[in-house]
């Protein structure tokens, strides 16, 4: 059963008040330390809001302040979401959060959490994101910093997965087909009937679902691993040599090649095609020295491109239902960097053919 929190609106939320945030910092932190200043920190597509706070009489000498959209708005995700029914009773950031921390995966330390006024006081990784830091990187420091993505990403999946705590909110939901072709048609609604104001031929419609459920089959079909579905490069935070994991609150399982496809194939930066393809090696050697056998490396590429088709057509619908739905135009202009992406794998797979037919005379990026 796929389900999630879909339609709402963006939610003009009232700053915290200074008060309670002075009061949790001198009570709750740690005895001696004060608010000095919070500032408003640009958000991301969601209804939370981000506050930093510095601190006198530290360390800390900040803390990032996460507000949510409601103190008790926890029992749904943001995104949708598939799987059997399980009683969520602790908010999923939290949930998420203390499974990574204890696989050592570089996620921000949670000093409190005011439940009531549904403020969580976080560890400051700083304001480095991993998209800021290569977009002022030489192509070797760009080649490093990717490679320690890689290195942190097969930490996650493998451990994570390994622990195989039912505890975990993520074993409990899934990349299965139905979600998978959920995201298919978010992109037809948004990404193509919305955009361009017109539906699709029923002709084209039943073409391109065809593709799209042969796509999502094989991908439901592959060994399901814990999935941080949105590991790219402004969910990665360079803090000194550390590269911290943030926004992980929409874990689920998946397959292997989905946080990959992330990361690589990413909305924000667009990578030269040779690094792509020795990062899509990296990875699998990588996971090879962590034991895990049996990769056939061509099959995983395909399977590698088959998911970012899937991926970046969901991000392309997603940013138009941003824009559309929640008021926030400013990611309309990586659409056609994530649609690019969609026709070279589309011109590389005679098996996407019908795709390429059926689909690109409606969406002009993919002509």
């Amino acid at each position: 059963m796929v389900t999630g929190n879909q339609t709402s609106p963006k939610i003009q939320l009232a700053s915290p008040d200074p008060a309670v945030l002075a009061d949790a910092i001198a009570i709750k932190l740690r005895p001696g330390l004060g608010l000095q200043t919070t500032t408003s920190l640009a958000g991301d597509a969601s209804n939370r809001r981000y506050f930093r706070a510095t601190l006198t009489g530290g360390p800390p000498h900040s803390v990032i302040v996460m507000q949510l959209a409601e103190p008790e708005g926890f029992k749904q995700s943001e995104e949708a979401v598939s799987g059997t029914a399980h009683q969520i009773a602790e908010l999923p950031f939290i949930n998420i959060r203390s499974h990574l921390a204890g696989v050592q995966v570089p996620v921000p330390t949670l000093y409190y959490y005011d439940q009531s006024a549904g403020l969580l006081y976080l560890e400051d990784f700083g304001d480095v994101t991993l998209a800021d830091a290569v977009s002022r990187a030489d192509q070797a420091q760009v080649k490093s910093l990717y490679r320690q993505a890689i290195d942190v990403l097969v930490q996650m999946q493998i451990n994570v997965t390994k622990a195989n705590d039912r505890t975990c909110l993520a074993f409990h939901r899934g990349f299965d087909a139905p979600l998978l072709m959920w995201e298919f048609e978010h992109f037809l609604e948004y990404g193509v009937e919305v955009r361009n104001g017109n539906p699709l031929a029923d002709v084209d419609a039943e073409a391109i679902r065809g593709v799209f459920k042969n796509i999502a089959d094989q991908l439901a079909g592959q060994p399901q691993i814990f999935t941080h579905r949105d590991y790219h490069s402004r969910n990665l935070m360079v803090d000194g040599t550390r590269l911290g994991v943030i926004d992980f609150q929409d874990a689920l399982m998946g397959p292997a090649t989905y946080d990959l496809a992330s990361l690589v194939r990413d909305a924000y930066i667009q990578l030269d095609e040779a690094l792509v393809d020795e990062l899509v090696e990296y990875y699998q050697d990588q996971m090879t020295d962590q034991g895990v056998g049996g990769i056939d490396r061509a099959a995983f590429r395909r399977l590698f491109d088959l998911t970012s088709v899937q991926r970046n057509l969901k991000a392309a619908g997603r940013f138009v239902y941003i824009d559309r739905i929640k008021g926030n135009p400013k990611f309309l202009a990586d659409i056609p960097r994530v649609l690019s992406y969609v026709k070279r794998n589309l011109e590389k797979y005679r098996e996407l053919e019908p795709l390429r037919k059926h689909l690109a005379p409606y969406v002009p990026e993919l002509q």
